[in-house]
């Protein structure tokens, strides 16, 4: 097995301008995750790359001598949800080191979030095991490295001193990306069953929160919404009837719909419960739906929908529930626009 660099060694290969963007720096405790924007359409640039979008949830790694502690994007510690993961880290990743990446699990050759759901509100790594629901972490980012700030270095260059310093091997994958064609890239996702795309500019640095560096191109609509109500159910179904969901504008929490399918009977139970302990007299929404069977909860669920379109009218068309997001702030949740 050839020898892989160490940091140093890593960073002295990189050009003169690259090296030049080094910064020294302290092992950051907190750092805000790059998020991306949705795009209309696809298209194909030269200096942009393309990576598959993967159906997961976001995680920041942090590697600082013998620690190891996974974050969320709203910083929330989820290394005990994720102990498989641990020692990996600290076996094959830098001793000071900021990764950024997404775990996954797999239903057949395809992410599902839907499967991963069975991991994500767990917080004792004896139970997280006992799923029997395997986890693997894609990394596509390496934001800090042996006292060096590398935001400031464009993302070919953090991308090369990932490869070069990480070693991979299962559950730890490499994020692979193509450098052109991004309209035959995403319909070969589709054609795969991929959620899409995300398109990334090449020479830019990582910079926090919502960017149009980084888009993007979903082969079908979807989004996060808030749970905002539900409705009561019908037949022999138990729990609750459909979800009332909304998004945040400027004005405050516009009823967008609801969602009747897609649920498992423990997503029934464990979101029943939920519901109950946020149960309140009157609608958060501005505009709430005239539903003799709706109840209200405060809006401090986020729901991850997929949907065929949005109506003329603001709503949903064939909405289904994929899972809870417990990654994702209710109150930054808006209609998402290309």
């Amino acid at each position: 097995m050839t020898a892989r660099p160490g940091p140093r060694e890593a960073m002295a290969r990189l050009d003169e301008e690259a090296r030049a963007r080094l910064r020294r720096a302290e092992h950051p405790r907190r750092v805000e995750a790059q998020l991306a924007t949705l795009a209309d359409e696809p298209f194909s640039r030269d200096d942009w790359i393309y990576e598959r979008k993967l159906d997961g949830m976001r995680l920041l790694v942090h590697r600082h001598g013998a620690d190891v502690t996974l974050r969320s994007r709203r910083h929330e510690d989820r290394t005990r949800a994720f102990p498989e993961l641990v020692e990996p880290v600290a076996e094959h990743v830098p001793r000071d080191a900021v990764l950024d990446g997404e775990v996954v699990a797999f239903e057949g050759s395809v992410t599902s979030f839907a499967r991963l759901q069975g991991r994500i509100g767990l917080d004792n790594p004896t139970r997280a095991r006992a799923t029997g629901i395997a986890v693997h972490l894609y990394l596509f980012d390496l934001l800090h490295l042996d006292g060096h700030d590398l935001r400031g270095l464009a993302l070919r260059d953090r991308k090369r001193l990932l490869r070069a310093t990480v070693r991979f091997e299962d559950p730890l994958r490499y994020t692979p990306h193509r450098n052109r064609d991004g309209e035959a890239e995403l319909q070969r996702a589709c054609d795969r069953g991929w959620e899409g795309l995300i398109a990334k500019k090449a020479g830019a640095p990582y910079t926090g929160g919502r960017s149009r560096r980084w888009l993007k191109l979903k082969c079908s609509r979807g989004q996060e919404l808030v749970i905002g109500g539900w409705t009561t159910p019908r037949g022999t179904r138990e729990g609750f009837g459909s979800l009332l969901l909304g998004h945040h504008t400027s004005d405050g929490l516009r009823y967008a719909g609801r969602v009747g399918s897609g649920f498992t009977a423990a997503a029934l139970t464990r979101i029943t419960a939920q519901l109950r302990r946020l149960e309140r007299p009157e609608p958060a929404f501005l505009d709430p739906p005239r539903l003799r069977d709706a109840h209200w909860a405060e809006p401090d669920l986020v729901a991850e929908i997929a949907f065929t379109e949005w109506t003329r009218d603001g709503r949903l068309r064939h909405p289904r529930f994929k899972g809870l997001r417990t990654d994702k702030d209710p109150a930054a949740v808006v209609r998402e626009r290309p």
